[in-house]
C-alpha cells in the first residue's frame, strides 16, 4: 500500500479560502500563513498524512529554505523559482511505487504537469471541505467519549496557544545560535 505525501501550493491555499484570502486583503499575510500552517497541522494529526507546504518566495524575496514545523516541512522557494516550478519537480521526485503525491491546488496549468508525473491533484476548496469535515469528526467523537463519560484529550492547547508556542520555541532556539 502507498503512502501519501500531500504537497501543498501555500498562496494557491490563502487565495481560495475565504477566511485566509479575507486576511490577506486586510493586508494580514504573516497573519494568513500562520492560521494555514496551524490548519493544516492539525489536518495532518486527524488524517496521518505526510506534508509539504509550499510558499512561493514572490512575497518574501530572497527568503529560501526548507524546515520542519508543525511536524510538516515547510519550503520558501528560491526568489527565481516560483511554487508551481518547485512543486511540479518534487511530484516527479517523490512520486513512485511507495509513495502517492497528492498536490493541493486550484492553478489549472500545474494540474496537467501533476497528472503527468502521476500525481494526484485535490483543488484547493475541496482540501479546506476535507480540513473542516476531519475537525467535524474529531469533534463529534470527542462528543461522543464525553456523552459516554470517557475522558477525551486531543492537546491542551488550542490552535492560537500552540501557534505562540511555537513562534517562542523558534525566537529560543534563533537567541541559543
Amino acid at each position: 500500500m502507498k503512502e501519501d505525501l500531500l504537497i501543498v501550493d501555500a498562496y494557491n491555499m490563502i487565495g481560495n479560502w475565504p477566511h485566509l484570502n479575507k486576511l490577506k486583503q486586510a493586508n494580514r499575510l504573516e497573519d494568513a500563513r500562520d492560521q494555514l500552517l496551524a490548519e493544516l497541522s492539525e489536518y495532518k494529526k486527524y488524517r496521518d498524512i505526510n506534508m509539504i507546504v509550499v510558499f512561493d518566495a514572490m512575497y518574501v524575496p530572497g527568503n529560501s529554505k526548507s524546515f520542519r514545523k508543525f511536524d510538516m516541512e515547510i519550503v520558501w522557494t528560491s526568489k527565481d523559482q516560483t511554487a508551481d516550478s518547485y512543486i511540479e519537480a518534487l511530484a516527479h521526485r517523490k512520486q513512485n511505487r511507495f509513495t502517492q503525491v497528492i498536490v493541493a491546488t486550484s492553478d489549472q496549468a500545474e494540474q496537467w504537469t501533476i497528472f503527468a508525473a502521476g500525481a494526484l491533484r485535490i483543488p484547493a476548496r475541496e482540501l479546506l471541505r476535507d480540513v473542516q469535515r476531519a475537525k467535524q469528526e474529531v469533534d463529534t467523537e470527542a462528543r461522543k467519549m464525553t456523552d459516554q463519560g470517557q475522558v477525551f484529550r486531543h492537546t491542551p492547547f488550542d490552535a492560537k496557544q500552540l501557534l505562540e508556542l511555537e513562534k517562542l520555541r523558534d525566537k529560543m532556539m534563533h537567541d541559543g545560535q
